[in-house]
């Protein structure tokens, strides 16, 4: 299953659940995202040719991360870029999310093992500006 958090026709974020099963390639990015991701499965015996990726200049903005879950169950809370708060979603094990937009928070919700994938070089203080979270009271998830 694949799900997008869209905000006043704003791509937020885009989540594979780990249920989610196609055979092939398939790409869930516009092809202007600075990170791009897809899924891919093939049978035993695919070959994939071999092949080097050119030097292609690029200009990134803002920083788009994708995260895996290996473990555990993470809450995700986003908000706009006024830092107003939106919605709250689940990710479990298996789930896979592209934070593309936005801003957002997180609450462990059970012990967790994740893998972030972002650009690079990290600019240290430069690279976030943090904010006061919404009161957990009023968090809405769909779980």
């Amino acid at each position: 299953m694949i799900e997008q958090i869209v905000h006043k026709n704003v791509l937020l974020a885009i989540i594979i659940r780990a249920s989610f099963h196609n055979p092939g390639v398939s790409f869930f990015t516009p092809d202007d995202f600075s990170q791009q991701l897809a899924y891919i499965a093939h049978p035993a015996g695919k070959v994939i040719q071999p092949h080097v990726h050119n030097p292609v200049p690029r200009q990134v903005q803002f920083t788009q991360e994708v995260l895996f879950i290996r473990k555990g169950k993470l809450q995700v809370d986003f908000y706009d870029d006024d830092r107003n708060y939106l919605e709250s979603c689940v990710l479990e094990q298996g789930d896979t999310i592209l934070l593309a937009t936005g801003g957002h928070g997180f609450e462990v919700l059970e012990e967790l093992e994740m893998i972030e994938v972002k650009q690079g070089p990290y600019a240290g203080d430069h690279d976030k500006t943090r904010f006061v979270a919404a009161n957990r009271k009023i968090l809405r998830t769909e779980s």
